[in-house]
């Protein structure tokens, strides 16, 4: 019997990742524009949020926590900085921030991606592992945004397509 090691093959790359996420980013801008301008303020199901805070949550983490990360600055959480009045304000801000996320996620070196870094002051994590909650945290609130659509009888985008 033979055994072959092969030591330090990557599974995916951080510009993979980058990508596997801006897909994310780009599938969740086309459920805010799924949204009547109205609803995307208004509309909850059971208590949860409307999907234009949702929304804001998202804009507040990504950008702010990777530069966070980058300069290794600890700053607190806050969705204060930005109070958008309307569908458009809130597309506009997703895409710059999506610029903000390019600028600074290739600024992350592989082996930054492995240190500790103590997010928001609250999230003590490996690096990787923060970026990784950004995405599920973005994946889970667009879940949410599918069913405030499906309750407003309006078809969402395939999640599927993603780019």
């Amino acid at each position: 019997m033979t055994t072959t090691v092969i030591a330090n093959q990557q599974f995916i790359s951080s510009a993979q990742i980058l990508e596997h996420w801006q897909g994310h980013r780009n599938l969740t801008r086309r459920v805010i524009e799924a949204f009547p301008e109205k609803e995307l303020f208004e509309f909850s199901i059971g208590g949860m949020r409307p999907f234009a805070k949702l929304a804001v949550e998202l804009i507040s983490i990504a950008g702010p926590a990777l530069k966070g990360i980058v300069e290794q600055q600890v700053e607190k959480f806050s969705e204060e900085a930005f109070k958008p009045k309307t569908k458009e304000e809130i597309l506009a801000k997703w895409d710059s921030e999506t610029e903000v996320v390019n600028q600074y996620f290739n600024q992350i070196s592989e082996e930054r991606f492995q240190e500790t870094f103590n997010l928001f002051g609250e999230y003590e994590f490996p690096v990787y592992q923060n970026i990784l909650y950004f995405i599920d945290n973005e994946v889970h609130h667009r879940g949410q945004g599918y069913t405030y659509l499906r309750a407003l009888g309006i078809e969402p985008p395939f999640f599927w397509e993603r780019f």
